[in-house]
């Protein structure tokens, strides 16, 4: 049986293109990772623009919050090895009014519904690889989404690493800083160009091929 992994997260993981629309299959991290990867694996997308980790959004509408969708998103591709969490971005817009050590204490429901719902193919919990994603660019505010990201989502986000990486720590969770290997686009300062999408992908690829061995 192939080794499946989600990669659950928001329009980054989706493949948006800052340029519009979305990245094909051959440019999305998700897609490029299970090319690399190979038949062995079975890489799953679950990528929604603007999720958060557990705030509906009263602008953009339902359904963004993460925790929410996650059990029945766990139950519908079991069995996972591994469930990849990349989430935060959406959480600093400034209609939550949340801080960086607030946004990532969501992780502890996260894990907790991952170990409820999640099962691999021996039965047991899945992996969790969290995945700090890329800074906010400090000109957000001069690009198209300076209404909802505002003059403190780059502060924020610059500080969402180290407590992400804190809370995974206290849960047994494997961890990877994006922003240590790609950075948002000039365009808008939120989203990732192609070469940052497939750049990614191999990255964690890499992650993925030591956690989850063949």
């Amino acid at each position: 049986m192939r080794k499946g992994i989600l990669c659950f997260g928001d329009s980054n993981t989706y493949g948006y293109d800052p340029a519009g629309g979305r990245y094909d299959e051959e440019t999305r991290w998700p897609m490029v990772m299970q090319r690399i990867l190979g038949e062995g694996y079975r890489v799953v997308e679950e990528g929604l623009g603007g999720r958060t980790f557990s705030q509906d959004d009263p602008t953009e509408g339902g359904f963004k919050s993460g925790i929410s969708y996650l059990p029945p998103c766990l139950k519908s591709h079991n069995p996972l090895e591994l469930v990849i969490v990349m989430l935060g971005t959406n959480d600093t817009k400034q209609r939550f009014g949340l801080n960086a050590q607030t946004i990532a204490h969501n992780l502890n429901e996260v894990v907790r519904i991952v170990r409820s719902y999640g099962m691999s193919a021996e039965g047991t919990a899945p992996g969790i690889l969290v995945v700090s994603p890329p800074h906010i660019g400090e000109w957000v505010t001069e690009a198209v989404f300076s209404g909802a990201f505002g003059p403190h989502a780059h502060a924020i986000s610059l500080e969402l690493a180290g407590q992400l990486q804190r809370y995974s720590k206290l849960l047994k969770c494997h961890f990877v800083d994006a922003a240590a290997h790609v950075q948002s686009c000039p365009a808008d300062g939120v989203h990732l160009t192609a070469q940052a999408q497939i750049h990614l992908g191999r990255v964690l690829a890499e992650v993925v091929r030591e956690l989850v061995p063949q």
